[in-house]
């Protein structure tokens, strides 16, 4: 027994030597120290495994692992966002307004919008996520806004509100902010504006935003100089995908040069107005079309329609207050003109007619869209000379003569029309319409002179008093003719 406790004590002793050995001969960093102690203590029982001691503070490096299950552990490290872009560092209701997208502009609506800001982007929600759990639960995306490389400033032209500031980021989306409380709005300006500072200006990863807003807004030739150079720095799925976009956006725009070419070769092959009405494929029109023509088509020295409008004041517009002074609806007298280019069978009669008002501004409009009017422009400057005469009888002798010479289509339907006039003018005391006011509604609209000059205002007073005096004296003018 004691041979036995000799040598164990003998061993353990060439152990600690040969131990001291090791250190001595490796005292570098890192070096690994055994301490064997009495097997009864916890600790010291504790202390036979063998600890790693490092002496380089501070750098500890993760033992690399191949294990699928570690790896996944160390993707998940990645994927998942640090919790400082997590925080938010402010949160509350704005009025906002989204004016563009994609640098493309909207039109400006306002909303009430609580708005949550993290360090990175703002999320924009209809309303507080404590009072709209649901809908959270039921995966209610909100409106992100990246804040990195974005700009803000305050702005007032971009609305009549006070208080308000713009938000641009480098994807080209554009955001209004306002609050009629001067400290909120303050507070949320500093706020964002401190978010913004700590980002980079420009965003990271291989998408590069604000290259491709800039390229979306320039033509393919531009496209293609401008990144070759950064095709050749840029990885090869990510060079691939932007080639494509690049010669996707290039067969836009050669698609679109050869639709415009088309359309050109159209325009320019297409048969003239006059070619269409020779072969029957448009009709000729009464509005619009010259005074004789009309006559001609018509076998007439009255076109049709002007009849047809004066019967139908006479019969239920005489007494009318305002009678060719009052506009009718502006609809209703366009599809009464369609009615009669389409030469369909018109009856004013019909309930769908019944505002006066309508047939007089049908009328109205037919001789203010004659191509020539109804005084041709080569008498204008004779009946202006007539007007200015001093001897009152001269000037009417005067006017008469010129009557007398207009081509027969113009002295018909002006001896019709100025006719009818003097019915409504002796009906003055229910309709309020006096010589004075059938000048002013009649004169520029059937006399004027073919190129208008600085002299506008004199002629349309010269208008309306020939249009007062040929009704004024209409039985001295046209009396004495034959029927």
């Amino acid at each position: 027994t004691e041979k036995r406790i000799h040598c164990n004590m003998q061993s353990s002793t060439n152990c600690d030597t040969s131990l001291e050995t090791l250190n001595s001969t490796h005292p570098a960093t890192g070096a690994v120290q055994m301490r064997i102690r009495n097997n009864n203590s916890h600790q010291d029982r504790l202390s036979q495994t063998k600890s790693m001691i490092l002496t380089d503070v501070g750098k500890v490096t993760e033992p690399i692992s191949r294990h699928r299950r570690n790896h996944s552990q160390h993707v998940l490290k990645d994927v998942i966002p640090p919790l400082e872009q997590l925080m938010v560092v402010k949160e509350g209701y704005l009025q906002k307004a989204k004016i563009a997208d994609g640098g493309k502009k909207l039109r400006k609506n306002w909303s009430t919008s609580w708005i949550v800001l993290s360090s990175q982007k703002i999320e924009f929600y209809k309303e507080s996520k404590q009072q709209a759990p649901s809908n959270m639960k039921t995966g209610h995306k909100p409106e992100s806004v990246d804040l990195c490389g974005a700009h803000i400033e305050w702005t007032k032209e971009k609305s009549s509100r006070k208080n308000v500031f713009q938000i641009t980021t480098v994807s080209g989306n554009e955001f209004l902010l306002q609050s009629d409380i001067d400290f909120i709005i303050l507070e949320w300006f500093h706020a964002i504006k401190n978010a913004i500072d700590r980002l980079p200006k420009r965003p990271s990863g291989p998408s590069r935003n604000l290259e491709l807003f800039k390229l979306q807004r320039s033509n393919s030739t531009e496209l293609l100089s401008h990144c070759n150079s950064d095709l050749k720095e840029q990885k090869p799925e990510h060079r691939k995908s932007l080639m494509f976009r690049l010669q996707h956006s290039a067969s836009d725009t050669s698609d679109k040069n050869r639709v415009k070419s088309r359309l050109k070769k159209f325009i320019t092959r297409r048969p003239s107005l006059k070619t269409l009405q020779e072969k029957g494929l448009i009709k000729d029109q009464i509005f619009g079309s010259h005074l004789h023509t009309v006559c001609e088509r018509e076998n007439s020295t009255v076109p049709w329609f002007v009849k047809q409008c004066i019967e139908a004041v006479e019969k239920r517009g005489l007494d009318v207050d305002g009678i060719y002074r009052v506009s009718g609806n502006l609809a209703t007298i366009q599809k009464l003109r369609f009615i009669v280019n389409q030469e369909e069978k018109l009856n004013l009669d019909d309930s769908q007619w019944e505002d006066i008002h309508v047939v007089t501004g049908a009328l109205k409009m037919f001789f203010r869209e004659l191509p020539e009017p109804l005084f041709p422009y080569s008498f204008f400057e004779r009946f202006v000379e007539a007007i200015k005469k001093q001897d009152y009888s001269k000037r009417i002798e005067t006017i008469k003569s010129l009557v007398q010479k207009l081509p027969q289509p113009n002295h018909d339907t002006m001896k019709v029309l100025f006719g009818h006039l003097t019915k409504i003018v002796a009906k003055a005391s229910k309709n309020l319409m006096s010589t004075q006011s059938l000048g002013i509604v009649f004169g520029p609209t059937l006399l004027r002179a073919e190129n208008e000059t600085g002299n506008m205002a004199i002629h349309m007073v010269y208008q309306n008093h020939i249009a007062e005096l040929m009704l004024s004296e209409y039985n001295k003018i046209f009396g004495s003719e034959e029927d």
